[in-house]
């Protein structure tokens, strides 16, 4: 098949993704090498083999692909519906994401929700929800709307779909990240709802290309998203087994904070939830208060930076590099500013120093960086 599209940075980002051997792990250390997609492809396969973790194989991979046919149907997907495809280097990838040892190489979004906003939830549980289930969602979801908080969930039926709809009707952003590509809504009775996300300002994300079906095993696959991409995960209602115990485990994991809402103990489906508190997996969680003390938001009103706030005209060119990328963006981490601003890991030290002890950037656990 002769191809008729441009080969450009979305093409080979397209087709990182296809190249047999190469996973989310490898293609994060080869654009934090290689800093685009283009790059990698047009690499020598010495240059790649130097890479820790890629090795002759996968160097031979990348340097041999040559299945392009397929990224011309799904170049073609993305213009027709205005989807947003969002690659590792993107100033607009969720950076939450990019703290995670595995984030997805490409993601797929439509909407206008902003995948970087200040506060994060993951509201998640059972499909076969209780009154009591429900009701402890709708409060919650209420009780965050003056929080200015995003609400992210999975679109399925039960404590996810409640969530979303709780969130729509009080105008908050929510967020629905897909197991399946964009071509079509799984489960089908919630295309209406997508639907309404999607006209309030919410939207609806995913790592999986068009054609793709809900094949059962890209459900846990998705789940790491959902835990992933939040500040925090809240569990209302789940059985000892299931995706949402899945999804708190990867929260766990990414050293994320995770909140279960406590039930009966003879409500079988409440075992997870009072499993994961048993356990120390989850912090036992009553309401909305608790978890604004918690999470610092109660005294911390969300980060609003005006484009004019920070003066320039004392900075050099990397502190005001540093700055103009920090106020694109909520928290950066260290390896995202080296990788963004072309500075040099000593010079980047230097300048973060400065910029510290200036009062203009403040440094939070884990290498990461933000604005005061």
């Amino acid at each position: 098949m002769l191809l008729t599209v441009e080969r450009n940075e979305l093409f080979f980002q397209l087709a990182l993704t296809q190249v047999p051997g190469i996973g989310h792990v490898h293609a994060k250390l080869l654009a934090q090498h290689f800093g685009s997609a283009e790059a990698i492809f047009k690499a020598r396969p010495s240059q790649l083999e130097r890479i820790e973790g890629i090795g002759s194989v996968r160097a031979k991979a990348l340097a041999g692909f040559n299945n392009f046919a397929p990224l011309e149907k799904e170049i073609s997907f993305i213009r027709k519906y205005g989807l947003r495809p969002l690659f590792l280097t993107d100033p607009a990838y969720p950076q939450r994401l990019l703290q995670c040892y595995d984030p997805p190489t490409l993601l797929f979004y439509k909407g206008e929700a902003d995948l970087n906003a200040s506060r994060m939830i993951a509201i998640i549980g059972t499909r076969s929800n209780t009154s009591y289930g429900r009701q402890v969602t709708e409060q919650l979801v209420k009780d965050l709307e003056s929080m200015e908080v995003t609400i992210v969930s999975g679109l399925a039926i039960g404590i996810d779909a409640i969530a979303h709809k709780s969130a729509v009707q009080l105008g908050m952003p929510t967020i629905g990240v897909l197991a399946h590509g964009l071509s079509t809504i799984y489960p089908g009775i919630h295309s209406q709802l997508a639907r309404n996300m999607i006209a309030a300002g919410g939207g609806l994300l995913t790592e999986f290309s068009s054609q793709v079906k809900p094949d059962k095993h890209n459900f846990p696959v998705r789940n790491r998203i959902v835990a992933g991409i939040c500040d925090a995960t809240i569990v209302i209602e789940t059985g000892l087994k299931g995706g949402s115990m899945i999804t708190a485990e990867l929260a766990n994991g990414y050293n994320k904070d995770v909140f279960a809402f406590p039930g009966k103990t003879t409500d079988a489906k409440s075992e997870g939830c009072n499993h994961l508190i048993r356990t120390n997996k989850a912090v036992l969680l009553t309401g909305a208060d608790q978890l604004t003390d918690i999470m610092g938001w109660a005294t911390q009103p969300p980060r609003k930076i005006p484009p004019q706030k920070v003066l320039f005209h004392d900075l050099t060119a990397a502190e005001k590099r540093i700055v103009e990328l920090l106020q694109e963006r909520n928290c950066v981490h260290i390896d995202q500013l080296t990788m963004h601003t072309g500075i040099s890991s000593s010079d980047l030290a230097v300048a973060l120093l400065n910029l510290e002890l200036h009062g203009l950037v403040r440094g939070l656990p884990g290498r990461r960086y933000e604005l005061p």
